[in-house]
């Protein structure tokens, strides 16, 4: 089972957005029993970002984690939003 972590600035809003969206479109493709999802702020993340698969953050991320990092803008601006959602079923089914 891959881990999902989907972060924003604070844990609480965006994120929440994010991961009702994807919960959603992991059911709609049959991927639900195949990925865990969290959900967190990055500042409680930084030191543990190797502990997912998948990371998907609606904010800027340090340069540090930036490569390990799929942005989540497009779920909230609906502009890019099946590129990325293919990024992320790649991933999980790497």
């Amino acid at each position: 089972m891959k881990k999902l972590l989907i972060m924003c600035g604070t844990g609480i809003a965006t994120s929440t957005v994010v991961t009702n969206k994807v919960k959603e479109w992991l059911g709609s493709k049959g991927l639900s029993d195949q990925v865990r999802l969290y959900q967190s702020k990055v500042a409680d993340e930084m030191n543990r970002i190797d502990d997912y698969d998948i990371v998907v953050s609606t904010t800027v991320v340090p340069d540090s984690i930036k490569d390990k990092v799929i942005m989540g803008l497009p779920l909230l601006t609906g502009i890019g939003t099946e590129e990325m959602y293919a990024e992320i079923e790649k991933k999980i089914r790497e």
